[in-house]
Protein backbone atom coordinates (compact mmCIF):
# COMPACT_ATOMS: atom_id res chain seq x y z
CA UNK A 1 0.00 0.00 0.00
CA UNK A 2 1.02 3.33 -1.01
CA UNK A 3 0.14 6.17 1.43
CA UNK A 4 0.59 9.78 0.24
CA UNK A 5 0.95 12.16 3.30
CA UNK A 6 0.41 15.94 2.58
CA UNK A 7 2.25 18.01 4.56
CA UNK A 8 3.28 21.78 5.45
CA UNK A 9 7.28 23.01 4.89
CA UNK A 10 6.98 24.06 8.74
CA UNK A 11 6.05 20.08 10.08
CA UNK A 12 7.93 18.45 7.14
CA UNK A 13 10.86 17.42 9.07
CA UNK A 14 8.94 16.36 11.97
CA UNK A 15 6.64 14.19 9.33
CA UNK A 16 9.95 12.49 8.07
CA UNK A 17 11.79 11.44 11.48
CA UNK A 18 7.89 10.18 12.52
CA UNK A 19 7.47 7.75 9.78
CA UNK A 20 11.17 7.01 9.01
CA UNK A 21 10.88 3.45 10.25
CA UNK A 22 7.77 2.41 8.96
CA UNK A 23 7.93 -0.45 6.93
CA UNK A 24 4.07 -1.85 6.49
CA UNK A 25 3.86 0.15 3.90
CA UNK A 26 5.45 3.11 1.67
CA UNK A 27 4.77 6.47 2.88
CA UNK A 28 5.24 10.08 -0.21
CA UNK A 29 5.54 13.08 1.71
CA UNK A 30 4.27 15.84 -0.29
CA UNK A 31 4.70 20.16 0.91
CA UNK A 32 1.93 21.44 0.16
CA UNK A 33 2.18 25.01 1.76
CA UNK A 34 3.73 26.88 4.67
CA UNK A 35 1.06 24.94 7.24
CA UNK A 36 -0.30 21.44 6.82
CA UNK A 37 -3.98 22.30 8.26
CA UNK A 38 -4.18 25.07 5.34
CA UNK A 39 -4.95 22.42 2.77
CA UNK A 40 -8.00 22.79 0.81
CA UNK A 41 -10.13 19.81 -1.14
CA UNK A 42 -9.12 21.36 -4.60
CA UNK A 43 -5.11 21.64 -3.47
CA UNK A 44 -5.83 17.47 -2.45
CA UNK A 45 -7.22 16.45 -5.85
CA UNK A 46 -4.43 18.06 -7.48
CA UNK A 47 -1.81 16.49 -5.52
CA UNK A 48 -3.85 12.85 -5.14
CA UNK A 49 -3.90 13.12 -9.24
CA UNK A 50 0.11 14.45 -9.18
CA UNK A 51 0.74 11.79 -6.62
CA UNK A 52 -1.17 8.49 -7.23
CA UNK A 53 -1.79 6.57 -4.08
CA UNK A 54 -3.85 4.37 -2.00
CA UNK A 55 -4.75 6.27 0.57
CA UNK A 56 -4.11 9.89 1.64
CA UNK A 57 -3.40 11.23 5.06
CA UNK A 58 -4.05 14.58 5.97
CA UNK A 59 -3.51 16.46 9.10
CA UNK A 60 -6.07 16.11 12.27
CA UNK A 61 -5.59 19.74 12.21
CA UNK A 62 -7.46 20.28 9.00
CA UNK A 63 -10.78 21.24 9.30
CA UNK A 64 -12.22 20.98 5.47
CA UNK A 65 -14.24 18.07 4.41
CA UNK A 66 -12.69 15.59 1.75
CA UNK A 67 -15.62 13.27 0.93
CA UNK A 68 -16.01 14.76 -2.29
CA UNK A 69 -12.79 15.00 -3.15
CA UNK A 70 -12.57 11.27 -2.36
CA UNK A 71 -15.50 10.31 -4.18
CA UNK A 72 -14.19 12.26 -7.16
CA UNK A 73 -10.44 10.45 -6.88
CA UNK A 74 -11.76 6.99 -5.53
CA UNK A 75 -8.68 7.38 -2.54
CA UNK A 76 -9.61 7.40 0.82
CA UNK A 77 -8.72 10.50 2.33
CA UNK A 78 -7.95 10.30 5.96
CA UNK A 79 -7.02 12.07 8.92
CA UNK A 80 -4.10 11.74 11.23
CA UNK A 81 -2.63 13.24 14.41
CA UNK A 82 -2.85 16.43 14.85
CA UNK A 83 0.61 16.76 15.14
CA UNK A 84 3.43 15.48 12.81
CA UNK A 85 5.89 14.34 15.29
CA UNK A 86 3.28 11.97 16.71
CA UNK A 87 1.99 10.35 13.31
CA UNK A 88 3.72 7.09 13.88
CA UNK A 89 1.42 6.72 16.43
CA UNK A 90 -1.35 6.34 14.17
CA UNK A 91 0.52 3.54 11.93
CA UNK A 92 -1.26 0.62 13.22
CA UNK A 93 -4.79 2.28 12.67
CA UNK A 94 -3.55 3.06 8.98
CA UNK A 95 -2.64 -0.90 8.54
CA UNK A 96 -5.61 -1.76 9.88
CA UNK A 97 -8.03 0.12 7.94
CA UNK A 98 -9.04 2.41 10.78
CA UNK A 99 -8.70 5.82 10.45
CA UNK A 100 -11.54 8.05 10.37
CA UNK A 101 -12.39 10.65 7.60
CA UNK A 102 -13.77 12.69 10.48
CA UNK A 103 -12.21 12.42 13.77
CA UNK A 104 -8.21 12.94 14.65
CA UNK A 105 -5.87 10.23 14.82
CA UNK A 106 -4.82 10.90 18.37
CA UNK A 107 -8.16 11.23 19.67
CA UNK A 108 -9.29 8.02 17.73
CA UNK A 109 -6.58 6.68 19.48
CA UNK A 110 -7.03 7.96 23.02
CA UNK A 111 -11.20 6.78 22.33
CA UNK A 112 -10.25 3.95 21.73
CA UNK A 113 -7.82 3.21 24.90
CA UNK A 114 -10.51 4.91 26.97
CA UNK A 115 -13.22 1.67 25.88
CA UNK A 116 -10.78 -0.90 26.15
CA UNK A 117 -9.89 0.08 30.20
CA UNK A 118 -13.72 -0.06 30.45
CA UNK A 119 -13.74 -3.43 29.27
CA UNK A 120 -10.62 -4.60 31.20
CA UNK A 121 -12.74 -3.35 34.29
CA UNK A 122 -15.87 -4.99 33.62
CA UNK A 123 -13.88 -7.89 32.90
CA UNK A 124 -11.56 -8.04 36.40
CA UNK A 125 -14.69 -7.62 38.69
CA UNK A 126 -16.63 -9.94 36.72
CA UNK A 127 -13.87 -12.12 37.33
CA UNK A 128 -12.66 -11.16 40.89
CA UNK A 129 -13.20 -13.07 44.22
CA UNK A 130 -14.77 -10.71 47.01
CA UNK A 131 -13.74 -11.32 50.75
CA UNK A 132 -18.17 -10.58 51.08
CA UNK A 133 -20.75 -9.07 48.92
CA UNK A 134 -23.35 -6.44 50.26
CA UNK A 135 -26.41 -6.02 47.54
CA UNK A 136 -24.15 -8.22 44.28
CA UNK A 137 -21.09 -5.48 45.29
CA UNK A 138 -18.28 -7.38 45.68
CA UNK A 139 -16.12 -6.12 48.84
CA UNK A 140 -12.49 -6.83 49.35
CA UNK A 141 -10.43 -9.73 48.05
CA UNK A 142 -9.70 -9.30 44.62
CA UNK A 143 -12.60 -6.43 43.48
CA UNK A 144 -11.96 -3.26 42.79
CA UNK A 145 -11.84 -0.97 45.96
CA UNK A 146 -14.87 0.82 46.39
CA UNK A 147 -16.16 4.15 46.92
CA UNK A 148 -18.65 5.25 49.51
CA UNK A 149 -19.91 8.40 49.42
CA UNK A 150 -20.66 10.28 52.31
CA UNK A 151 -23.90 12.51 52.97
CA UNK A 152 -23.25 14.27 55.99
CA UNK A 153 -26.17 15.40 58.23
CA UNK A 154 -28.55 13.53 56.35
CA UNK A 155 -31.85 14.34 58.30
CA UNK A 156 -31.17 17.93 57.21
CA UNK A 157 -30.98 17.60 53.63
CA UNK A 158 -33.92 18.75 51.80
CA UNK A 159 -33.67 16.36 48.57
CA UNK A 160 -32.25 13.08 49.69
CA UNK A 161 -33.66 10.87 47.54
CA UNK A 162 -32.28 12.88 44.81
CA UNK A 163 -29.04 13.47 46.64
CA UNK A 164 -28.53 9.26 46.85
CA UNK A 165 -29.33 8.54 43.26
CA UNK A 166 -26.87 11.76 42.19
CA UNK A 167 -24.16 10.35 44.47
CA UNK A 168 -24.36 6.12 42.80
CA UNK A 169 -24.65 7.75 38.94
CA UNK A 170 -21.20 9.64 40.01
CA UNK A 171 -19.02 6.45 41.02
CA UNK A 172 -20.44 5.54 44.50
CA UNK A 173 -20.78 2.14 45.21
CA UNK A 174 -22.30 2.54 48.46
CA UNK A 175 -23.87 5.73 49.86
CA UNK A 176 -23.20 6.66 53.31
CA UNK A 177 -26.19 8.63 55.53
CA UNK A 178 -24.38 10.38 58.27
CA UNK A 179 -26.40 11.36 61.66
CA UNK A 180 -25.34 14.07 63.90
CA UNK A 181 -25.93 13.59 67.74
CA UNK A 182 -29.09 16.27 67.18
CA UNK A 183 -30.68 13.23 64.96
CA UNK A 184 -33.08 10.79 66.00
CA UNK A 185 -34.52 7.32 65.29
CA UNK A 186 -37.64 8.76 63.47
CA UNK A 187 -34.86 10.82 61.46
CA UNK A 188 -33.18 7.62 60.72
CA UNK A 189 -36.60 6.18 59.91
CA UNK A 190 -37.53 8.72 57.45
CA UNK A 191 -34.12 9.28 56.10
CA UNK A 192 -33.84 5.42 55.02
CA UNK A 193 -37.46 4.72 53.88
CA UNK A 194 -36.74 7.50 51.26
CA UNK A 195 -34.27 5.73 49.58
CA UNK A 196 -35.52 1.88 50.49
CA UNK A 197 -37.17 0.83 46.99
CA UNK A 198 -33.26 1.76 45.06
CA UNK A 199 -31.73 -1.03 44.61
CA UNK A 200 -28.33 0.94 45.74
CA UNK A 201 -25.90 -0.36 48.90
CA UNK A 202 -26.40 2.13 51.92
CA UNK A 203 -24.82 2.25 55.14
CA UNK A 204 -25.27 4.31 57.99
CA UNK A 205 -22.71 6.66 59.77
CA UNK A 206 -23.18 7.11 63.74
CA UNK A 207 -21.72 5.69 66.68
CA UNK A 208 -25.88 5.89 68.06
CA UNK A 209 -26.55 2.19 68.90
CA UNK A 210 -30.17 3.35 68.67
CA UNK A 211 -29.78 5.17 65.08
CA UNK A 212 -28.03 2.17 64.23
CA UNK A 213 -31.17 -0.08 64.91
CA UNK A 214 -33.44 1.70 63.72
CA UNK A 215 -31.70 1.93 60.66
CA UNK A 216 -31.65 -2.04 60.38
CA UNK A 217 -34.25 -2.24 58.28
CA UNK A 218 -32.28 -1.27 55.06
CA UNK A 219 -29.17 -0.45 56.11
CA UNK A 220 -26.74 -2.65 54.44
CA UNK A 221 -23.80 -2.04 55.86
CA UNK A 222 -22.79 0.26 59.66
CA UNK A 223 -19.93 2.54 60.11
CA UNK A 224 -19.32 2.07 62.86
CA UNK A 225 -19.02 -0.29 65.55
CA UNK A 226 -17.20 -0.32 68.58
CA UNK A 227 -16.05 -2.60 71.63
CA UNK A 228 -18.37 -1.70 73.96
CA UNK A 229 -21.61 -1.40 71.17
CA UNK A 230 -20.84 -4.83 69.29
CA UNK A 231 -22.55 -6.97 72.24
CA UNK A 232 -25.31 -4.43 71.79
CA UNK A 233 -25.92 -5.02 68.26
CA UNK A 234 -24.24 -7.88 67.28
CA UNK A 235 -27.25 -10.02 66.86
CA UNK A 236 -29.87 -7.84 65.15
CA UNK A 237 -27.00 -6.81 62.82
CA UNK A 238 -26.87 -10.59 61.86
CA UNK A 239 -30.56 -10.90 61.82
CA UNK A 240 -30.72 -8.26 59.15
CA UNK A 241 -27.54 -9.02 57.12
CA UNK A 242 -25.65 -6.05 57.31
CA UNK A 243 -21.89 -5.69 57.32
CA UNK A 244 -20.17 -3.49 59.68
CA UNK A 245 -17.31 -1.59 59.96
CA UNK A 246 -15.18 -1.74 63.08
CA UNK A 247 -13.41 1.42 64.76
CA UNK A 248 -10.54 1.20 67.46
CA UNK A 249 -12.27 3.69 70.53
CA UNK A 250 -11.22 4.72 74.10
CA UNK A 251 -9.06 1.50 75.47
CA UNK A 252 -10.20 -0.93 72.98
CA UNK A 253 -7.58 -1.05 70.18
CA UNK A 254 -8.82 -2.12 66.72
CA UNK A 255 -7.50 -5.98 66.86
CA UNK A 256 -9.58 -6.47 69.94
CA UNK A 257 -12.35 -4.61 68.28
CA UNK A 258 -11.79 -7.47 65.52
CA UNK A 259 -11.48 -10.39 68.21
CA UNK A 260 -14.75 -9.01 69.64
CA UNK A 261 -16.94 -9.12 66.59
CA UNK A 262 -15.73 -12.34 65.60
CA UNK A 263 -16.30 -13.93 68.85
CA UNK A 264 -19.65 -12.20 68.47
CA UNK A 265 -20.22 -14.51 65.49
CA UNK A 266 -20.13 -10.80 63.12
CA UNK A 267 -18.17 -12.11 59.40
CA UNK A 268 -19.20 -9.25 56.67
CA UNK A 269 -16.40 -6.82 58.52
CA UNK A 270 -14.40 -4.44 57.75
CA UNK A 271 -11.89 -2.34 59.78
CA UNK A 272 -10.85 1.38 59.77
CA UNK A 273 -8.09 2.07 61.92
CA UNK A 274 -8.75 6.38 61.13
CA UNK A 275 -6.98 8.01 59.16
CA UNK A 276 -6.00 11.60 61.01
CA UNK A 277 -5.88 14.81 58.79
CA UNK A 278 -2.62 16.02 57.77
CA UNK A 279 -0.07 17.75 60.31
CA UNK A 280 -2.43 16.23 62.47
CA UNK A 281 -0.80 12.56 62.85
CA UNK A 282 -1.79 11.61 59.68
CA UNK A 283 1.40 9.46 58.90
CA UNK A 284 1.87 8.14 61.92
CA UNK A 285 -2.14 6.70 61.43
CA UNK A 286 -0.81 5.42 57.97
CA UNK A 287 1.02 2.73 59.57
CA UNK A 288 -2.12 1.53 60.96
CA UNK A 289 -3.01 0.29 57.37
CA UNK A 290 0.80 -2.00 56.67
CA UNK A 291 -0.11 -4.73 59.13
CA UNK A 292 -2.47 -8.08 57.84
CA UNK A 293 -5.97 -7.82 59.66
CA UNK A 294 -8.46 -10.89 59.12
CA UNK A 295 -10.79 -8.58 57.29
CA UNK A 296 -10.63 -5.99 54.54
CA UNK A 297 -9.90 -2.35 55.32
CA UNK A 298 -11.68 1.01 55.03
CA UNK A 299 -9.44 4.28 54.36
CA UNK A 300 -11.59 7.04 55.32
CA UNK A 301 -10.71 9.97 52.99
CA UNK A 302 -12.56 12.92 54.40
CA UNK A 303 -10.44 13.93 57.02
CA UNK A 304 -7.61 14.11 54.41
CA UNK A 305 -9.38 15.77 51.21
CA UNK A 306 -11.73 18.13 53.42
CA UNK A 307 -9.14 19.46 55.31
CA UNK A 308 -6.44 20.65 52.84
CA UNK A 309 -6.81 23.62 50.26
CA UNK A 310 -6.09 21.64 47.55
CA UNK A 311 -7.32 20.44 44.67
CA UNK A 312 -9.29 17.41 44.92
CA UNK A 313 -8.25 15.38 41.89
CA UNK A 314 -4.58 14.76 42.87
CA UNK A 315 -5.71 14.05 46.45
CA UNK A 316 -7.76 11.30 45.37
CA UNK A 317 -5.54 10.14 43.01
CA UNK A 318 -2.98 9.64 46.06
CA UNK A 319 -5.05 8.40 48.23
CA UNK A 320 -6.55 5.76 46.11
CA UNK A 321 -2.88 4.79 45.45
CA UNK A 322 -2.51 4.30 49.66
CA UNK A 323 -5.59 1.84 49.59
CA UNK A 324 -4.62 -0.18 46.61
CA UNK A 325 -0.75 -0.77 47.90
CA UNK A 326 -2.07 -1.43 51.57
CA UNK A 327 -5.20 -4.07 50.02
CA UNK A 328 -8.04 -1.23 51.76
CA UNK A 329 -11.59 -2.20 50.61
CA UNK A 330 -13.26 0.59 50.55
CA UNK A 331 -12.38 4.61 50.61
CA UNK A 332 -14.82 6.87 52.10
CA UNK A 333 -15.29 10.61 50.21
CA UNK A 334 -17.93 13.19 50.66
CA UNK A 335 -18.41 16.44 48.93
CA UNK A 336 -19.24 18.44 52.05
CA UNK A 337 -17.34 21.41 51.17
CA UNK A 338 -17.65 23.31 47.24
CA UNK A 339 -13.98 22.37 47.10
CA UNK A 340 -14.72 19.00 46.74
CA UNK A 341 -17.55 19.14 44.96
CA UNK A 342 -17.22 16.21 42.00
CA UNK A 343 -14.81 14.20 44.59
CA UNK A 344 -16.54 11.17 44.52
CA UNK A 345 -16.46 10.76 40.24
CA UNK A 346 -12.60 11.32 40.86
CA UNK A 347 -12.00 8.87 43.40
CA UNK A 348 -13.85 6.42 41.42
CA UNK A 349 -11.94 7.08 38.37
CA UNK A 350 -8.48 6.74 40.09
CA UNK A 351 -9.57 3.68 42.07
CA UNK A 352 -10.68 2.27 38.50
CA UNK A 353 -6.86 3.84 37.43
CA UNK A 354 -5.60 1.67 40.33
CA UNK A 355 -7.34 -1.82 38.72
CA UNK A 356 -6.35 -1.22 35.58
CA UNK A 357 -2.31 -0.36 37.17
CA UNK A 358 -2.42 -4.07 37.88
CA UNK A 359 0.68 -5.60 37.03
CA UNK A 360 1.85 -2.24 36.65
CA UNK A 361 4.84 -0.20 38.06
CA UNK A 362 3.03 2.81 38.17
CA UNK A 363 -0.70 4.06 37.25
CA UNK A 364 0.31 5.18 34.38
CA UNK A 365 -1.16 5.19 30.63
CA UNK A 366 -3.90 3.49 31.84
CA UNK A 367 -6.18 4.52 29.27
CA UNK A 368 -8.04 6.41 31.98
CA UNK A 369 -6.60 9.89 34.15
CA UNK A 370 -7.62 12.63 36.13
CA UNK A 371 -5.75 15.29 34.68
CA UNK A 372 -8.62 17.74 34.37
CA UNK A 373 -6.99 21.13 34.04
CA UNK A 374 -3.03 20.13 33.34
CA UNK A 375 -1.70 18.64 30.20
CA UNK A 376 -0.41 15.31 29.63
CA UNK A 377 1.43 16.77 26.76
CA UNK A 378 1.72 20.13 25.73
CA UNK A 379 0.13 20.48 22.32
CA UNK A 380 3.18 21.42 19.57
CA UNK A 381 1.76 24.08 17.44
CA UNK A 382 3.57 25.71 14.77
CA UNK A 383 5.25 29.23 14.81
CA UNK A 384 3.27 32.26 14.16
CA UNK A 385 4.34 33.74 10.92
CA UNK A 386 4.04 37.77 10.59
CA UNK A 387 6.33 40.78 9.07
CA UNK A 388 4.84 43.37 12.00
CA UNK A 389 3.69 43.49 15.23
CA UNK A 390 1.95 46.02 17.63
CA UNK A 391 0.22 45.80 20.73
CA UNK A 392 -3.57 46.31 21.73
CA UNK A 393 -4.71 49.61 22.47
CA UNK A 394 -6.15 50.47 25.55
CA UNK A 395 -9.83 50.71 24.95
CA UNK A 396 -12.44 53.35 25.04
CA UNK A 397 -13.62 53.77 28.72
CA UNK A 398 -17.11 55.00 26.68
CA UNK A 399 -19.83 52.29 26.22
CA UNK A 400 -22.43 51.92 23.99
CA UNK A 401 -25.40 49.86 24.48
CA UNK A 402 -26.58 47.49 22.11
CA UNK A 403 -30.18 49.08 20.97
CA UNK A 404 -31.25 45.24 20.77
CA UNK A 405 -30.79 45.08 24.48
CA UNK A 406 -28.43 43.32 27.06
CA UNK A 407 -28.49 39.73 28.01
CA UNK A 408 -28.42 38.47 32.04
CA UNK A 409 -25.79 35.19 31.59
CA UNK A 410 -25.81 32.57 33.95
CA UNK A 411 -25.66 28.86 34.41
CA UNK A 412 -28.71 26.59 35.63
CA UNK A 413 -29.16 22.53 35.73
CA UNK A 414 -26.11 22.01 33.08
CA UNK A 415 -27.02 24.45 30.89
CA UNK A 416 -26.33 28.40 29.87
CA UNK A 417 -28.83 30.37 30.10
CA UNK A 418 -29.07 33.81 28.25
CA UNK A 419 -32.30 35.90 29.41
CA UNK A 420 -33.53 39.12 27.66
CA UNK A 421 -36.75 40.80 28.73
CA UNK A 422 -38.30 37.84 30.66
CA UNK A 423 -37.07 35.19 27.63
CA UNK A 424 -34.63 32.50 28.13
CA UNK A 425 -32.28 30.85 25.50
CA UNK A 426 -30.04 27.67 27.24
CA UNK A 427 -27.64 25.47 25.78
CA UNK A 428 -25.11 23.20 26.80
CA UNK A 429 -22.16 25.20 24.63
CA UNK A 430 -21.77 28.92 24.33
CA UNK A 431 -21.95 28.21 20.41
CA UNK A 432 -25.51 26.53 20.79
CA UNK A 433 -26.49 29.67 22.60
CA UNK A 434 -24.78 32.50 20.62
CA UNK A 435 -26.10 30.90 17.73
CA UNK A 436 -29.58 31.25 18.57
CA UNK A 437 -29.20 34.62 19.67
CA UNK A 438 -27.74 35.30 15.95
CA UNK A 439 -30.63 33.56 14.37
CA UNK A 440 -33.53 36.23 15.90
CA UNK A 441 -31.27 38.82 15.11
CA UNK A 442 -30.21 39.54 18.70
CA UNK A 443 -27.27 41.55 18.75
CA UNK A 444 -26.42 44.91 16.80
CA UNK A 445 -23.27 45.60 18.12
CA UNK A 446 -19.25 44.23 16.84
CA UNK A 447 -18.08 44.59 20.46
CA UNK A 448 -21.36 43.42 22.30
CA UNK A 449 -21.09 40.10 20.05
CA UNK A 450 -17.26 39.91 21.06
CA UNK A 451 -18.64 40.36 24.83
CA UNK A 452 -21.13 37.90 24.13
CA UNK A 453 -19.01 35.01 22.88
CA UNK A 454 -16.47 36.22 25.94
CA UNK A 455 -18.99 35.55 28.70
CA UNK A 456 -21.47 32.98 26.74
CA UNK A 457 -17.87 31.05 26.76
CA UNK A 458 -16.61 31.71 30.77
CA UNK A 459 -20.10 30.21 30.91
CA UNK A 460 -19.38 26.72 29.35
CA UNK A 461 -16.18 26.47 31.16
CA UNK A 462 -17.62 26.71 34.22
CA UNK A 463 -20.17 24.28 33.40
CA UNK A 464 -16.83 22.15 31.97
CA UNK A 465 -15.08 22.11 35.30
CA UNK A 466 -18.23 22.30 37.57
CA UNK A 467 -17.26 26.08 38.58
CA UNK A 468 -19.24 28.94 39.69
CA UNK A 469 -20.15 31.66 37.17
CA UNK A 470 -20.76 35.40 37.78
CA UNK A 471 -20.99 37.31 34.91
CA UNK A 472 -18.37 40.11 34.26
CA UNK A 473 -16.35 38.34 37.09
CA UNK A 474 -13.35 36.29 36.29
CA UNK A 475 -13.14 32.85 35.78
Amino acid sequence: MHVLFPTGRQSAPSLVLALSKVTEFTCEIVETGEIASFLTPGSLEKLIHAHPCDLAVVSGMCTASFRDTEKRTGVPIRKGTRHAADMGMCVPLISAGRLSADMPADDMLAEEKRKAARQNLILAEFEAEPFFTIRDVKIGGTSRIKVIHEIMDAHRHPFLREAVISAHENGADIVDLGFGFDATEDDVVRCFSMAADLDIPLSIDTLDPILIEAALFRADLILSLTKETIPLLAEKILEAGAAVVLIPRDDASLEETISSALDAGLFKILADPLLQPPLSGMTRSLAGYLPETVCPKVLGCVNVVEMVDADSPGMCAMLASVAAETGTACLLISEHSDKTHGATAEMRRAVEMMTLSKDRPYPKDVGLDLLILKEKRCRREPPLLYEEIRDAGVPSDSLEYDPKGNFRIGIENGYIVAVRDGKAIRGTSWYDVFSEILAEDGVSLLDHAAYLGKELYKAELALRFGRSFEQDGNF
